[in-house]
């Protein structure tokens, strides 16, 4: 008996052995924790963020600019992975290789977060099109500008499964497993070649509100 629980043990903590070796050599890391914000911090406005069941919610305040929940490391060229349910009347948006700018600026609330973004929204169908958040170079990708333009890939009030992959210059995203963007663009990557990854909860001016964004499964690789 004694040496079958021994044989058992030794089994049981081989088997987590290999688990934790093919999750390193698997190369994902998990950005959330299931149960707190540790990693994280809010930019740029006032919204509310919290946990409730494993998911982040990420609430409106009436009168706050767009707010960010930032994650305190950085990424260059990566893969990105996770799922997002928005409320039918708000914008959102998951940022890639961001920095802060006017930090010092009166309300500011941190600084200004600016960089490439991955839409979401269901309407007007631009969801996982590349925006320049704060840049001043407006839509990132050509598709957006075309007026007639619209898809129906994502579906706001349901769980969304987002990718995105960032390598050099090109920026590649899916949603719910089809391919939306394909873009290379060499100027946003002069300046914003790693940064961090921001949740965005858009502002909703004087809109009676709260609406809610969640996101849950936020993982990420690093494409080294």
């Amino acid at each position: 008996m004694k040496t079958f629980q021994i044989l058992a043990t030794a089994a049981v903590v081989g088997g987590l052995a290999l688990s934790v070796a093919a999750q390193k050599e698997d190369g994902w890391i998990s950005l959330f924790d299931g149960k707190s914000l540790d990693g994280w911090t809010v930019k740029s406005g006032f919204a509310t963020y919290e946990v409730t069941d494993g998911t982040i919610h990420g609430t409106t305040a009436k009168g706050s600019p767009n707010s960010f929940l930032c994650s305190k490391d950085e990424y260059g060229d990566f893969e990105l992975e996770f799922d997002v349910k928005v409320h039918d009347k708000l914008n959102s948006g998951v940022q890639i290789r961001s920095s802060l700018k006017d930090i010092e600026k009166e309300n500011s609330y941190g600084g200004r977060v600016n960089g490439p973004q991955c839409e979401i929204e269901a309407s007007p169908g631009q969801a996982g099109f590349i925006y320049g958040e704060a840049t001043g170079l407006g839509w990132l990708s050509p598709e957006p500008q075309d007026k007639d333009f619209s898809h129906s890939l994502m579906k706001n009030g349901e769980w969304n499964h987002f990718r995105i992959v960032a390598k050099g210059p090109r920026i590649q995203t899916w949603i719910n497993g089809e391919a939306v963007a394909d873009l290379t663009h060499e100027e946003i990557y002069k300046t914003h070649p790693k940064g961090f990854i921001g949740l965005q909860v858009h502002g909703i001016g004087k809109e009676p509100g709260p609406f809610d964004v969640a996101w849950k499964n936020l993982r990420i690789k690093p494409l080294n």
